[in-house]
């Protein structure tokens, strides 16, 4: 039997995951992280079509998680702080449904990760958190044998140097990671793949602060509450016009409101990294990449800001990378007692 590796970057906005396609070839995806609680376990009814949802159990509790939730309701469920959310049930409902859909019953290493400002002290717990045997609904198991916990933005370093072949090159360099999420701005600075602690943190500029702010415009302007956060989020990222009592409202007249909070996180950055001078590669990755890369590029305009091909799944897949890394490094380390892992 070959290793198995998984991964999951669990962000506010969506859980992106690795899994396999009926090939076995090696796939990315994800669902909203939003979770549904009730006291009894969701049924599907016959007469309606199934909707892609998983049920799980936390606590007293049951969770419907998964792609079609959006359709179940509480679109503008509060995004929770980033305080104590990884020891939230949402956060371990989240983890479930993206176990339960990654086609594995054991999974070898479990590749997870944290924002930047949370990474020293919930690493421990988190790893606890992810190892052992999960109920992941369904009437499924699935036994995590071991976990690795990184910092978020890290993901996006390793997917970027397996991408433009400088995994050996980077490990001379200083590098300035930034991971635009949904609650936050993370930036890492790392000397090859090892994080320069005291100029790495988070701020709360995410695309969560941007849709707030766009949602409360809206709202000014109708005279009533607009709560629609997915819908702004949504059109945002394609461009496409939102409507209000059928009348179209281009997204871009909203797009200084997106400049200004850009600015604002791109400044509390550059006041924590120190000299611009330093860094051999500036890395821009994360759902809200296009949201930043204005700001981000005017702020270095000495030096080029790279971009990868995918940045919404940049971390995960460099998860996934430094978790087969791993797996292979426990493997040349057997070797000379005749073992042969086969990892996947």
């Amino acid at each position: 039997m070959g290793s198995i590796v998984r991964a999951i970057d669990l962000g506010f906005g969506h859980t992106k995951f690795t899994t396999v396609n009926a090939s076995g070839e090696l796939r990315y995806a994800s669902f909203p992280s939003l979770a549904l609680a009730s006291v009894d376990p969701h049924t599907a009814r016959p007469l309606l079509a199934p909707r892609r949802t998983v049920s799980v159990r936390v606590g007293q509790f049951f969770y419907e998680v998964g792609p079609d939730v959006l359709s179940v309701g509480a679109r503008s469920k509060p995004i929770l702080s980033v305080e104590g959310y990884t020891q939230s049930a949402d956060y371990k409902a989240l983890m479930l449904c993206a176990l339960h859909y990654m086609q594995a019953d054991e999974i070898d290493v479990l590749v997870v990760g944290l924002p930047v400002s949370e990474f020293t002290a919930r690493k421990s717990a988190l790893e606890r958190l992810c190892v052992g045997e999960h109920d992941v609904g369904k009437g499924r198991k699935v036994r995590v044998h071991k976990a690795l916990v990184v910092a978020q933005p890290q993901g996006a370093l390793v997917a970027y140097a397996e991408e433009h072949g400088l995994l050996d090159q980077i490990g001379q360099q200083e590098n300035l990671i930034i991971d635009c999420g949904t609650r936050t701005l993370d930036w890492l600075t790392a000397r090859g793949l090892r994080l320069v602690a005291n100029r790495s943190y988070s701020a709360q500029y995410g695309v969560h602060d941007v849709v707030s702010a766009i949602c409360e415009a809206i709202s000014r302007e109708i005279g009533e509450r607009y709560d629609e956060p997915h819908i702004v989020d949504d059109a945002l990222r394609t461009g496409r016009s939102l409507t209000t009592y059928g009348k179209a409202r281009e997204i871009q007249r909203y797009m200084p409101i997106a400049e200004r909070i850009a600015v604002e996180g791109i400044q509390a950055l550059t006041n924590s990294i120190g000299g611009k001078y330093r860094f051999a590669n500036i890395v821009l990755s994360g759902g809200g990449a296009h949201l930043f890369r204005k700001a981000l590029r005017d702020a270095f305009k000495k030096q080029p800001v790279l971009e990868l091909a995918d940045p919404f799944y940049a971390n995960v897949r460099g998860f996934q990378r430094a978790g087969v890394d791993r797996l292979r490094a426990q493997a040349s380390t057997d070797a000379s007692q005749g073992a042969h892992h086969e990892v996947q």
